[in-house]
């Protein structure tokens, strides 16, 4: 995985629930895309975090929550997605806070249900509940085509365990 949607897990209680946080910054990439200002029309910049990118974030989140629950020995990817509702965008000087719930769990890979919080910077706001995402997850290992995979984990490369060591969580892969 390139790209972490997560800044820094805050909680993890094994096979149950993981909680994660991502400070969206103006000087991300995307948020000079989303959206632009467009002079012509007399818009000004109006940067928001894209969806998919928001979802990304709980995908990442929940994927260490199912990873975690095996010891990080199965590669864990993504294999559906059963519902998103975001109702609210993220945007610059934001905080979103998303928690992974763990509703099943097998050799053949996890479901999770999750929640996007957005924790504005404004003193006295309250956090806002702003998205809800069901996601479904794979141990590739164990598929049913019989395809082989490379032995080291690509899923959890050295990004993921950085960000798991920075946020007190203790890993042996």
């Amino acid at each position: 995985m390139r790209w972490l949607w997560i800044d820094r897990i805050v909680e993890l209680t094994p096979r149950e629930r993981l909680v994660a946080v991502k400070h969206v910054s103006l000087s991300e990439d995307h948020m000079h895309e989303h959206f632009a200002a467009d002079d012509e029309a007399g818009l000004a910049a109006l940067p928001v975090m894209p969806a998919p990118l928001i979802i990304e974030g709980m995908a990442q989140s929940s994927g260490i929550l199912v990873g975690h629950a095996g010891g990080f020995d199965e590669k864990v990817i993504l294999a559906k997605i059963g519902r998103v509702e975001l109702d609210a965008d993220a945007s610059p000087g934001d905080t979103l806070r998303y928690t992974a719930n763990l509703t099943h769990l097998d050799d053949a890979g996890a479901a999770t249900t999750g929640e996007v919080e957005l924790l504005s910077p404004a003193p006295g706001t309250e956090p806002m509940t702003i998205g809800r995402i069901d996601l479904m997850f794979s141990h590739i290992d164990r598929n049913s085509a019989g395809l082989a995979f490379p032995e080291h984990n690509f899923v959890f490369g050295e990004g993921f365990r950085t960000l798991l060591r920075l946020s007190g969580v203790q890993v042996d892969f």
